[in-house]
């Protein structure tokens, strides 16, 4: 298995997210990595990205520093263009887009998951904690959860787990998992590994990875 730098990780989680998002479709990207796959759609793929801060129609980063409006950042607070169309809207309107199910799908980083899909990501014990914020809305009120996270902690500690030891921010609710090494999803409270990449074996895999999980009936390897 090769040891990837943390841009590396960031990178190929962003890019994998990126090729998945529905064409078309209304999608909130979460703080983090999250945010990062706009700057990676496929050519010719449109859609409509909504930031809980207010705004629908997120673009890329800028490629300039000319290019750069203060006051344009996204929930990571990152600087941000605009798409044709876009629009802004105050804190109300945009947790009522998320909690009324109007957006397709959701982008959302993650502490832990476990092999029920069940998703901790806002409090470590003995850090400084601001809040659930909106993630307790988005796990609930979008069609579907796509979790990006590294596949372990930068400490080694494993993020796919048994069970969740820290605060939970939603039960079940996880539909995909996207790590750096694979591709998970959960069905019926069972989760299932449905694509890994090239650089990595299964033994490898199950090694770094404390939640059961099955092997679907067929796993697609990503080449890279």
């Amino acid at each position: 298995m090769k040891n990837l730098s943390e841009a590396e990780v960031k990178l190929r989680i962003a890019k994998r997210v990126a090729e998945m998002l529905p064409d078309g479709g209304f999608v909130n990207l979460g703080v983090g990595i999250p945010t990062l796959a706009v700057d990676y759609l496929p050519a010719g793929k449109r859609l409509y990205i909504q930031t809980e801060n207010g705004m629908l129609g997120v673009g890329p980063k800028p490629r300039s520093e000319a290019e750069i409006i203060p006051n344009l950042i996204n929930a990571s607070r990152t600087p941000i263009t605009e798409t044709p169309g876009c629009c802004y809207f105050d804190s109300a309107t945009s947790f009522a887009m998320i909690r009324s199910g109007r957006m397709d799908a959701t982008v959302i980083g993650a502490i832990q998951v476990n092999e029920r899909g069940d998703l901790a990501n806002w409090a470590l014990p003995g850090k400084g904690v601001l809040g659930l914020g909106g993630a307790m809305d988005l796990v609930v009120g979008v069609k579907e959860v796509i979790v990006a996270t590294s596949h372990t902690a930068k400490n080694g500690k494993h993020k796919l787990v048994k069970s969740c030891t820290v605060p939970l921010t939603g039960i079940g609710v996880v539909n995909t998992l996207v790590t750096e090494y694979a591709v998970f999803k959960f069905k019926d409270g069972k989760m299932f590994l449905t694509e890994h990449t090239s650089d990595i074996t299964l033994d490898e895999m199950q090694a770094m990875t404390s939640a059961h999980y099955e092997l679907a009936e067929k796993i697609q390897i990503r080449e890279v």
